[in-house]
């Protein structure tokens, strides 16, 4: 553990690294475009989904590369209803390809309850999710009903896992991060155990925040990333890890980063960085951070009424212990 401890004080604490990031995005790569979810395929296409500040229909775009994305043709694929369910803050989409076919995880709220939001589910049999029918598969339905959002899934060592933000076990406000494995692309099964919970200074500023989780592989373990407090200069990213040969259901086996690995810089105007997901460049190898941030601290009113967080790319390293570095210091 020494080792491990030695490593996160490297990533959190060294002001200046020794190596830099090349200028290779033309950032941002989405205009008022928040919690962004890049898809590779195999043949190297990449698709962007992500949340629009209407909060009120899913959207995608297609490109050969990152930067591609950037001037790319956004094509609606669902919009919200008119009545009833799903038909309010339509939130963090996120696009999975899984065995051939594609999903889409999202969170809404009734249209008549905005806060009542839970996850939802659609599929596509096309090869291309820029065409065929997106199909409504329902609520992705865990054991307790509440606010619940932030979808994503991974697979690891033959089982299909789910992790989520929810307002659970008693929590006074707030969200933490929710496992379970799943029995289908849109069903859980068995247990649902607690990653984290919001019990650090840096993850309770105005609100009691743990969100937006994203899986990454490395180095013989799994690291996890979310994001922490209000949507403002306040939200930070934090780090979850395990090893890869741990039971993965067990929250014991689970380590939590004592701070966040990357926040706002006022140096580089980079403000809010969060809800982050994983690509690989265009060659297939360097491992890239897709996240949103805005350009400036101050917000007039409301966070969410707020509409300019921009979808930003940038390379990452990893330290000589096997972590991820996201290079606080260096701007994108």
């Amino acid at each position: 553990m020494k080792n491990t401890f030695f490593s996160l004080l490297l990533i959190l604490l060294i002001p200046v690294l020794s190596y830099s990031q090349n200028d290779r995005f033309d950032n941002p790569i989405a205009e008022r475009r928040a919690d962004p979810w890049v898809h590779r395929t195999d043949d190297g296409t990449y698709y962007l989904i992500a949340t629009v500040p209407e909060y009120d229909r899913i959207v995608i775009r297609q490109a050969e590369t990152i930067n591609g994305l950037r001037n790319a043709e956004e094509k609606v694929v669902w919009r919200k209803h008119e009545t009833g369910v799903m038909g309010n803050h339509i939130w963090a989409p996120e696009l999975h390809q899984i065995d051939g076919n594609w999903y889409i995880y999202f969170a809404a709220a009734d249209a008549e309850d905005k806060w009542k939001i839970r996850m939802w589910a659609l599929s596509n049999s096309n090869k291309d999710p820029m065409k065929g029918e997106w199909k409504e598969e329902g609520q992705i339905v865990t054991k307790e009903s509440s606010f619940s959002l932030d979808a994503t899934t991974f697979e690891h060592q033959g089982k299909r896992y789910m992790i989520w933000a929810q307002n659970v076990f008693g929590m006074a406000q707030g969200t933490g991060l929710i496992m379970s494995e799943m029995e289908s692309p849109t069903k859980l099964k068995g247990e649902e155990i607690v990653l984290t919970k919001p019990e650090l200074s840096w993850e309770t500023r105005k609100y009691r925040v743990n969100e937006g989780p994203a899986v990454i592989k490395r180095n013989g373990k799994i690291f996890v990333t979310y994001s922490a407090s209000a949507t403002n200069q306040h939200y930070c990213v934090g780090l979850l890890w395990i090893d890869e040969d741990a039971d993965l259901m067990d929250a014991n086996n689970w380590h939590k980063s004592p701070g966040p690995v990357f926040y706002t810089n006022e140096k580089v105007a980079r403000f809010g960085p969060g809800h982050n997901s994983f690509t690989k460049a265009e060659d297939g190898e360097t491992d890239v951070m897709i996240y949103h941030a805005r350009d400036y601290e101050e917000i007039e009113g409301f966070e969410l009424e707020d509409g300019n967080r921009a979808t930003r790319a940038r390379v990452f390293g990893w330290t000589p212990d096997g972590f991820p570095d996201f290079m606080q210091h260096v701007r994108d």
